[in-house]
């Protein structure tokens, strides 16, 4: 479960990505890295491997003056924890940095493509080639002779490189990117990985969920799958890869800045044990109707009638949601007295299991990015 973080504004980047990365933490990591565009015209980047606190101290020790910048926490797939695995990862010469959460299928694929023309891979990840796709696809628009472009043209070539680099890919991706030629800008785009944009009258943030948001601004948008933003300090452009631009929609963040921090706790995982009444009270307020002696759920999309036809239920998740669907294996059995299967998603999405009429699946996520259960999830549905 990787985190993202981003700033383009006026002030220095490094101490909200440190901040947004330390709000991220309960995602679960096991590297970090920071890169921010420096006043000399190019990109400073700082990684390690193990907690937070270490990325910090080499910040510290090395501080890097920058209005723009992105940040990442990393939890290995394709390669081992290490300083070279860690995000964010450069592209060609170092003229494109990116980081990227989500899983690409067609990496291997790319990789001895792009090898072939000549791009140099530093790490095992899947994620470096989006970064030398990227630089691949902007070197097409520019030809031999780069022309000289207007501000706007600039964004529209740079939007579309990422767009070209993005129709190759197959798989997953919560993705920003920044450009060493063109400073004080952000591309964010998302597809199964969320993403959401922070908006500030002189600062624009991005984030892989709204907590590091919090108590930096309470005006957010949320972007959709197959969107793609363009982020500067004073402006925010999204487009639709079928429509075009769009008039994306500003929310208002309900998330307090104390909600985010330990509050006293030595760490996350002892806070969250100690709020699960609050939660779990949270979670049943207005879903629980005493008069009509029944719960009240949105979204289910289920009549009574149909619910009164599921015979068979089936539980699928990975780690701990997985283990949370073992604990609602037992509630729903006791209490709605109807059979229950737990799956693990990543079995589930390649196996072939029967699946008759009156089955009802429910798909756990924590992150709601988790690449096995969302396959899963598709597969079940192909089904019926």
């Amino acid at each position: 479960m990787c985190g993202i973080v981003g700033y383009v504004g006026r002030a220095q980047a490094a101490e909200f990505l440190l901040e947004g990365l330390r709000r991220l933490e309960y995602r679960g990591y096991d590297s970090a890295g920071l890169a921010i565009m420096t006043e000399q015209g190019d990109f400073a980047l700082t990684k390690t491997v193990g907690r937070i606190a270490l990325l910090a101290e080499a910040i510290a020790d090395a501080p890097t003056p920058g209005t723009c910048g992105i940040g990442h926490t990393r939890w290995a797939t394709h390669g081992a924890p290490s300083v070279p695995n860690a995000h964010p990862h450069l592209g060609g010469d170092g003229r494109v940095v990116i980081a990227h959460n989500g899983v690409i299928e067609n990496y291997a694929t790319l990789k001895e493509r792009l090898a072939a023309d000549g791009y140099r891979f530093q790490s095992a990840t899947d994620s470096e080639v989006v970064a030398h796709l990227i630089d691949h696809c902007l070197s097409k628009l520019e030809g031999d002779e780069p022309t000289p472009k207007t501000g706007a043209e600039i964004q529209e070539q740079l939007q579309t490189a990422v767009q070209m680099a993005l129709a190759q890919l197959r798989g997953t991706y919560g993705l920003v990117v920044l450009f060493r030629d063109h400073p004080d800008l952000i591309v964010a785009a998302r597809l199964g990985s969320p993403l959401v944009v922070g908006v500030g009258p002189d600062a624009h943030y991005v984030a892989s969920d709204a907590s590091p948001l919090a108590g930096r601004t309470d005006k957010i948008v949320y972007l959709a799958d197959h969107q793609i933003a363009i982020i500067t300090p004073t402006g925010l452009h999204v487009s639709h890869r079928e429509t075009g631009q769009i008039s994306h929609r500003v929310e208002t963040l309900e998330l307090a800045e104390s909600d985010m921090g330990l509050n006293g706790f030595p760490h996350y995982m002892l806070k969250e044990i100690f709020e699960q009444p609050q939660s779990l009270a949270d979670t049943m307020r207005g879903r629980l109707s005493d008069e009509d002696a029944t719960s009240v759920f949105g979204g289910l999309n289920m009549s009574p009638q149909e619910l009164r036809q599921v015979n068979r239920i089936v539980l699928t998740a990975c780690g701990t949601s997985w283990h949370a669907a073992l604990v609602g294996e037992y509630l729903i059995e006791e209490f709605a007295r109807i059979p229950v299967e737990v799956e693990y998603a990543s079995e589930l999405r390649y196996r072939n299991p029967p699946v008759e009429q009156g089955t009802l699946l429910f798909a756990i996520t924590q992150s709601g990015e988790t690449a096995d259960t969302l396959a899963a999830l598709r597969e079940m549905k192909r089904k019926g």
